[in-house]
């Protein structure tokens, strides 16, 4: 199959991308011609998966990396292992995250640690290490934020804290790093529930019935969003889009 779109032959780097949201996201950018270097931190059998689905398809396509986000000192390794291989940097997508309830007199400092580290932490590290290699190119940058950074989810505040960290972080890049790199965001709403479903379980109709659509969304949802700020919006920077249905516009 011959690529002939705006993104065939450029580079990505995006983490946390071996299931879920993430391995959508690089199924829809990968048709676009795009090499991917895919970051994993303990999902190696599932990147792998994900990347023989992938160089099934186009050959010498996608390579793996693995590294704790939380160990800042392994992040500009990331971007190094990315140019070894490709010998570029186009786009970069902050896409890891965890996610777990901390409610008000549980919280420790390891709480703060893992949910400031992996939602805000490593992303701001690792736009630093990969600024000067998507400036050479007038690269982008896609942060996978949340609407609880724009609406906090009860029993989550260091989690919705740091997405809300991270919505402002993508703005700040967007004026630190124009005019040469577009920084955007994406925030998910209704999109893919929790595995554990906690505290979703018997609240999950209910959720999707406060949605303007009515309905769930689905992963190619964002990964099409993704695609937009990728490829299509040339003067769009700065901007976190929600992809809820308009489950913000509920009270």
């Amino acid at each position: 199959m011959k690529h002939t779109t705006a993104l065939s032959g450029k580079t990505l780097l995006i983490t946390g991308a071996a299931r879920r949201i993430g391995a959508e996201i690089v199924r829809t950018l990968h048709a676009q011609g795009m090499n991917i270097c895919l970051h994993y931190r303990n999902s190696m059998q599932e990147a792998e998966a994900l990347m023989n689905e992938l160089e099934a398809i186009r050959p010498d396509s996608v390579s793996l990396a693995q590294a704790d986000l939380l160990h800042t000192q392994e992040l500009p390794r990331l971007v190094e292992e990315t140019l070894e291989r490709w010998g570029r940097l186009d786009v970069l997508i902050n896409n890891a995250s965890t996610f777990y309830s901390t409610p008000v007199g549980s919280i420790t400092e390891d709480d703060w640690d893992m949910l400031i580290g992996s939602n805000l932490k490593a992303p701001l590290f690792l736009t630093q290490a990969a600024a000067p290699e998507l400036i050479k190119h007038s690269g982008c940058i896609v942060n996978i934020v949340d609407i609880h950074a724009f609406r906090p989810l009860k029993g989550y505040p260091v989690y919705s804290a740091a997405k809300a960290g991270l919505k402002t972080l993508t703005e700040s890049m967007a004026r630190e790093l124009g005019p040469e790199v577009r920084v955007n965001g994406v925030a998910p709403g209704a999109i893919l529930w929790p595995e554990q479903e906690e505290p979703y379980g018997e609240q999950h109709q209910e959720i999707i019935q406060r949605t303007a659509l009515k309905r769930e969304g689905s992963p190619e949802d964002i990964a099409a969003t993704v695609l937009f700020l990728v490829r299509d919006a040339h003067y769009i920077t700065g901007q976190i889009i929600p992809v809820d249905g308009g489950r913000m516009l509920a009270h």
